[in-house]
Order: C-alpha cells, then sequence, then structure tokens
C-alpha cells in the first residue's frame, strides 16, 4: 500500500522555503545540477534540500528519468507537484499576517519562531517512551519504519516541550555526530543509538567519508566513516550516535 504523504510535515519551517525554491526550480528545468546553479547551491546542497524535504514529506518528491536527448533528468512526483502548490499558498497567507503583525507592537518577535538550524539530519517521528533518570529523561523515539531511536535531555526541557507518548516530533542530529560503520563492526554500548541501513552515496574525504544512508526504517540519515572506509553505494552500514546527540524539536 503506497504510503500516505506528509506535507504538513514538510512545510511547518522556515528554514524550508530555500528548499521548497530549489524543488520548484527542478520541476520548472528537469534537472537537479541545473536548479543547483539557479539558486546558487552546490549539487550535493540540493540533494541535501530535496532528501530533507522527503523525509520530512514522508514520501519521494523527485525521482529520476532515464535516457532522452539530455541523457536523462529529474522530475517531481505527483506529491512534489502537491507540496509546491501547498508551499505557495502558505507564503501568500504568511505574508498577509507578517503584513498585519508588522504593524503591531513586538510583531518582530514573530520572526524568531522559524526553526533554522545547521542540523542536516531531521527525522519525523512519534514519542514511544519517556523514561525519568533522576534530573535527565531518556526518551525513546519511533521512526516511521518502527525502529527507536533514543534521546537523552534534562528533565525541564522534557515537561517544558510537553512530550508524551504519541506526540509527533523531530528528531534533530549533526551529521558530524553520526558515526558510519560497516554492518557488524560497530561496538554496542549503554548510550550509544544503532540503526542499520544502506549505504545511498559516499563522498571521499581527507577527513572522513562522507556517507548518506538509507536507514532499513525508512528515512535517511547522513553520517561520516574514517577515511579510506571501503564504503561504497550499496554497502550495508550501521549508523551510530550518542543518544545526547540527538535533540528533539517540535514541528512548527
Amino acid at each position: 500500500m503506497p504510503r500516505r504523504p506528509h506535507l504538513a510535515g514538510a512545510l511547518g519551517h522556515a528554514a524550508t522555503d530555500r528548499r521548497l525554491d530549489i524543488l520548484r526550480r527542478v520541476g520548472d528545468c528537469g534537472s537537479i545540477s541545473q536548479a543547483a546553479r539557479e539558486a546558487g547551491v552546490s549539487y550535493k546542497a540540493a540533494w541535501q534540500a530535496i532528501d530533507m524535504l522527503s523525509n520530512l514529506a514522508g514520501v519521494p518528491l523527485v525521482e529520476k528519468v532515464v535516457g532522452g536527448a539530455g541523457g536523462g533528468g529529474a522530475r517531481l512526483t505527483a506529491a512534489g507537484r502537491q507540496l509546491l502548490q501547498a508551499g505557495a499558498a502558505m507564503a501568500r497567507s504568511r505574508e498577509q499576517v507578517l503584513a498585519r503583525l508588522s504593524a503591531r507592537p513586538h510583531g518582530g518577535a514573530v520572526a524568531a519562531l522559524g526553526l533554522r538550524t545547521s542540523m542536516r539530519n531531521q527525522l519525523p517521528c512519534a514519542v514511544h517512551d519517556v523514561e525519568v533518570q533522576g534530573p535527565l529523561v531518556r526518551v525513546q523515539l519511533a521512526l516511521p519504519g518502527g525502529a527507536l531511536l533514543a534521546s537523552r535531555i534534562t528533565a525541564e526541557s522534557a515537561e517544558l516541550l510537553g512530550l508524551v507518548p504519541g506526540l509527533e516530533v523531530l528528531a534533530l542530529c549533526k551529521a558530524t555526530a553520526v558515526q558510519v560503520v560497516r554492518a557488524g563492526g560497530g561496538l554496542a554500548r549503554a548510550g550509544l543509538n544503532a540503526l542499520a541501513g544502506r549505504a545511498a552515496r559516499v563522498s571521499r574525504g581527507a577527513a572522513g567519508d562522507e556517507v548518506a544512508a538509507q536507514l532499513d526504517a525508512g528515512p535517511g540519515l547522513v553520517g561520516f566513516a574514517p577515511p579510506r572506509s571501503g564504503l561504497r553505494v550499496g554497502s550495508r552500514v550501521a549508523l551510530q550516535m550518542d543518544e545526547s546527540a540527538v535533540v528533539i524539536a517540535l514541528p512548527g
């Protein structure tokens, strides 16, 4: 059964505006590389924008086109087109609201509500369990595919966020905090998340190999493996991160 798009998740953050612009350019020109050039970002950044929007929406927004005079390209899926239409409608409504607020005292405080972050990994999930451990709280988060991801935060933060089982949240984690190892090569220990997946893209680097992986649980995750890791597209991997490195955010 096809997965139902969760387009609201991909529209709930001010930071998605530029990503929507890249998605729109892909639809216009049929090329991710051309869309990246027009938007003034790298090809890799364009892919990151598409990956993140697709993760938040829960369904693919772009599909590859094979063959043709140009050797192939990319086009929007039906969900991608629907997301752009919804985004345009929300942009119009937001402009009207901000125009009214700007004339009121303290109206500029609204700008602080948008979530803008350098964290590349933003995974939609739901609170599965909340376990109080003295001044800390261990929150288990259920990913769309059923895998569990744990986050360790302060009791005050859990209280302010109103975390209860079933609440839909975002799990945020810096790519540099995710260690990618070949499947079966990780070291299990307390306080460490380990998610199974398969490498989708590998970028070699002197300081480490950047790996974009598709999790068995559904969403994508980006992390780093040691230099000359030997990982390649299709390699089975484990992605590990400390529970304290996983940040919980409420969709805006």
